[in-house]
């Protein structure tokens, strides 16, 4: 009996030393279970923390882009301000470019921190950058087609100026052979003289005199040379006295006629026929019933308008 209660007793310590083996176990258990779960939230800080550096570290990458971004969106912009061009449908797609750039870069100022919306503006500009380098293109190649046509414009209007003085010379050559046939088929008054007259025995009879006071009206002669070019046929001569005091002698107020383009009194005139053979003429011219002023008198001889011959009277 007394062997089977020390059997017993030692039964009861191994028990209680296999319960403390077990307990120091489970905690040695727990300890390293508390240990990893230390070291995993330690990774996961750490991952954490590596995540969020990460990020701001993108965030500032992203905000730097689009500050570059802006930045050439704005050189494009002044690249394109500076784009001009006479051409109406060029100058057009320029305009929708400026304003599709100007979004851009509203764009750029909603969409700070979006690193998508920034690599998109930044393809969006080198596309728009490359697009201006034929546009520049375009403009230089217009540019030289208007100087070239600006330069055959010049070339053109100054034969076109050649071909008008040309025709000019040749229209003035025309006139001036046109004159010098015109003025080679005037009739020429030869001969042409002047004398003051009075009258005797009823108007019968002439007599010359020098004297104003005396002379009753003027006589006039002249002749008509032989000239083939003038055209024949019934002509009037008209003639024109200026009297000393400056007036035009006339008979009659209605004694009137057109001379080189002028309107002006005649003191007398004669019905002619003329046959391209010399012919003389005489005419006498009042003054309308006015005394003779003495002085000088100059008279002009007028056929078809134009004048052709002249002479002087001295009354004392």
């Amino acid at each position: 009996m007394e062997n089977t209660v020390q059997q017993e007793s030692a039964s009861g310590k191994e028990v209680k030393k296999e319960k403390k083996r077990r307990g120091v176990a489970v905690l040695w258990v727990l300890i390293l279970l508390l240990a990893g779960g230390n070291g995993y939230l330690a990774k996961l800080y750490f991952d954490e923390k590596q995540k969020e550096d990460r990020t701001e570290v993108i965030v500032k990458q992203v905000f730097i882009e689009r500050e570059n971004v802006k930045s050439d969106l704005l050189k494009v912009q002044e690249e394109y301000a500076t784009l001009q061009t006479s051409d109406a449908k060029v100058n057009k797609e320029l305009d929708e470019k400026r304003a599709y750039i100007a979004e851009l870069l509203e764009e750029a100022d909603k969409h700070k921190g979006d690193a998508y919306v920034i690599m998109k503006l930044k393809k969006e500009t080198e596309t728009l950058r490359k697009i201006m380098k034929h546009y520049v293109y375009t403009i230089d190649s217009l540019g030289q087609l208007n100087q070239s046509l600006i330069a055959e414009k010049k070339t053109m209007s100054a034969d076109l100026n050649k071909e008008k003085d040309k025709t000019v010379n040749l229209s003035k050559e025309k006139e001036d052979l046109q004159k010098q046939v015109d003025m080679a088929a005037l009739l020429k008054a030869t001969n042409f003289k002047a004398i003051g007259i009075r009258t005797k025995s009823g108007g019968k009879k002439e007599l010359e005199t020098p004297k104003a006071s005396k002379v009753e009206k003027i006589k006039v002669s002249l002749s008509f040379a032989e000239n083939p070019l003038a055209k024949k046929g019934p002509r009037t001569a008209y003639f024109r006295i200026m009297t000393p005091d400056g007036k035009e002698m006339y008979k009659s107020p209605e004694n009137t006629f057109t001379f080189d383009g002028a309107k002006g009194y005649y003191a007398g005139k004669q019905p002619f026929e003329y046959n391209a053979a010399e012919i003389s003429l005489t005419s006498y011219c009042s003054n309308n019933g006015d005394k003779f002023l003495p002085g000088k008198y100059m008279l002009e001889v007028t056929v078809d308008g134009s004048v052709v011959g002249s002479t002087t009277l001295v009354l004392e």
